[in-house]
């Protein structure tokens, strides 16, 4: 597949919220840190809606959660991008990373996997994922698949990335199958994907699009060239990167920011009961989320405007990270 590359110096960056229901007060957090890396760095702030998960999209959501961004004063700098509108680019780049090895069919069901890592004295931990122990890597011996994995062993080691990629610094390295990158807000990191994870699923056996797959294909098409986004999904990120790696496509910089936790301690979230959030008062949902990024409280609290409140935000922003990523 080809991507889009921007010109030396051009910052894309998104906010790619799932219409699983309303924002709440976490996924503001993501939104305004995302708006705000864009404007520090005069560049382009998209907004992706990521419905590929078809059943667990509420009707009408992914409207009204535009309505909930543009009463907040972040407007995106082109139409939406819709991932269920986007299945034909999926295939292609699953057809490539067959082409190439790197993706292979599984017959596995997820009982299956708990069977075979039972057998070897693993147990599922609470809220992870069993790693896949990859029984179908080397054929499915007689049984149909149900889904499409790419394979996590494949791992080469690199001495840059290609030339028109975005971040020539975010992966120090892939050495003994530990991938090692560096996130703008946490530093150093580093993960294991084939202990970790295992070979991760690619096309669903419920004849839906992974995660994985869709967003790193929608990020190089966008030209993104920065990711902005909660905490919780930086576990994703060395799996993206390889995958950008294999579909020849350049790696955005990356930056989590920190997360928004319920009375339980648990991350804020629809599944763990979030409430949508209250717009009376945009700037107030606004301060508050700004507080969790670690801005300083407005010079004039109860006289700002919300564009006056936005740019000391831009300005604290700026100062905070740097200016450029």
């Amino acid at each position: 597949m080809s991507a889009t590359t921007g010109a030396a110096g051009r910052y894309v960056g998104r906010f790619a919220p799932s219409p699983t229901g309303p924002l709440h007060a976490g996924s503001l957090v993501a939104a305004l840190a995302s708006w705000l890396d864009a404007r520090a760095h005069g560049g382009q702030w998209l907004v992706r809606i990521e419905d590929v998960d078809t059943p667990r999209c509420v009707q009408g959501a992914d409207h009204f959660i535009l309505q909930q961004l543009a009463t907040c004063g972040l407007v995106p700098d082109a139409e939406p991008q819709w991932q269920s509108a986007r299945s034909a680019h999926y295939q292609r780049a699953l057809d490539q990373l067959v082409a190439h090895g790197h993706a292979y069919p599984c017959a596995c069901s997820r009982k299956d996997i708990e069977d075979a890592q039972a057998a070897l004295g693993h147990a599922r931990e609470r809220h992870a994922a069993l790693p896949y122990p990859g029984t179908c890597r080397h054929g499915l011996r007689g049984r149909t698949g149900r889904s499409w994995r790419f394979n996590a062993t494949d791992l080469k080691q690199k001495e840059a990335l290609p030339r028109d990629g975005y971040a020539p610094s975010a992966i120090n390295s892939i050495a003994s199958h530990v991938l090692q990158w560096c996130d703008r807000r946490l530093g150093p990191q580093q993960q294991d994907v084939a202990r970790s994870v295992g070979d991760f699923v690619l096309h669903r056996a419920d004849g839906l699009w992974a995660y994985q797959l869709a967003v790193v294909v929608d990020d190089a098409d966008q030209g993104i060239t920065d990711v902005v986004r909660g905490e919780d999904l930086a576990d994703n990120t060395p799996r993206q990167i390889l995958l950008q790696q294999a579909l020849g496509v350049p790696t955005p910089r990356y930056l989590h920011t920190p997360l928004v936790c319920g009375a339980n301690g648990e991350k804020l979230s629809k599944q763990n009961g979030a409430r949508a959030l209250d717009l009376g008062n945009p700037l107030q949902a606004l301060s508050q989320a700004a507080e969790v990024l670690g801005l300083p409280a407005l010079e004039h609290p109860h006289n700002n405007h919300l564009g006056d409140a936005q740019t000391q935000w831009v300005a604290a922003w700026r100062r905070n990270y740097n200016g450029s990523p």
